[in-house]
């Protein structure tokens, strides 16, 4: 059974830094496609970075500007968002979100599997 566990979401000041991490298990291979995703209040959930696990290459979502890094765990499949210089504007539920197979990052339709979320408020 696929699961997806996020931690490390908490409450942090403008300016403050967040490191969530994203446990992976039940999967036979490496999923193909890694990505985080938020949801602000009210709005709809919107892509943050995503990481193709056999290059590794990543990819962001324009708001992140430098501010953020995507990593990987190459011991055990575990999904790394580290967060720096956060912005009030960043406040919402993160998930990590897995593919076995590659497609368009930004498509939430281009996901298998989701995790619970973890809270990110970022206080001005």
């Amino acid at each position: 059974q696929v699961q997806l566990v996020e931690s490390g979401g908490g409450s942090v000041q403008a300016g403050g830094s967040l490191r969530l991490s994203c446990a992976v298990s039940g999967f036979t291979t490496r999923p193909a496609l890694m990505s985080w995703f938020r949801q602000p209040p009210g709005k709809e959930r919107e892509g943050v970075a995503a990481v193709l696990s056999a290059y590794g290459s990543t990819f962001y979502g324009d708001f992140v500007r430098g501010r953020f890094t995507i990593s990987q765990d190459n011991a055990k499949i575990t999904l790394f968002l580290q967060m720096n210089s956060l912005k009030p504007e960043d406040t919402g539920m993160y998930y990590c979100a897995a593919a076995g197979l590659v497609g368009p990052w930004l498509r939430p339709d281009s996901y298998t599997y989701w995790g619970q979320g973890t809270q990110v408020t970022v206080s001005s």
